[in-house]
């Protein structure tokens, strides 16, 4: 059915879920998984404030944060994976937002099937799908599966 689905995660609970699930389907189907996590793009305002206050290499620090954070996401989805006994790649796509990121990957990676959960850390109520989303879900050609 599924050769290889394509798991977003931002680290949040709710993509933890997603992740469990990405990797639940997996294993049932006999499919590879590609974890993907996107770090957004510095703000020139954050960047300027942070080099009014002293901060030396202000985009340095911010990049060397995100790469970190992404690492740490990913590490803990490929831990998952290990135990479960699955094939599976991680993908760290930097300074992008996280719909053009994902929708990306899914097609370089020939990716059959998105997991990602209904909204992530900046989630909104409970009743709507984020925007990531929902910019997935319009602009995407992969068939997504989303986690509430």
């Amino acid at each position: 059915m599924y050769r290889k689905i394509l798991v977003a995660t931002d680290g949040s609970d709710l993509a933890g879920k997603a992740v469990d699930h990405g990797i639940g389907l997996a294993k049932a189907t006999g499919a590879a998984v590609v974890f993907v996590t996107v770090t957004g793009m510095w703000s020139a305002f954050e960047i300027a404030a942070e080099s009014e206050q002293g901060v030396k290499h202000p985009m340095e620090t911010f990049e060397a944060m995100a790469r970190n954070a992404a690492h740490k996401i990913l590490e803990a989805c490929e831990e998952r994976s290990r135990s479960a006994g699955i094939e599976f790649e991680s993908v760290h796509v930097a300074d992008s937002e996280p719909a053009e990121g994902i929708i990306a990957t899914a097609r370089e990676k020939d990716c059959d099937l998105i997991v990602m959960a209904s909204h992530g850390r900046r989630g909104l109520k409970r009743m709507m799908l984020g925007s990531q989303t929902a910019e997935v879900l319009a602009y995407g050609t992969v068939p997504v599966l989303v986690l509430r």
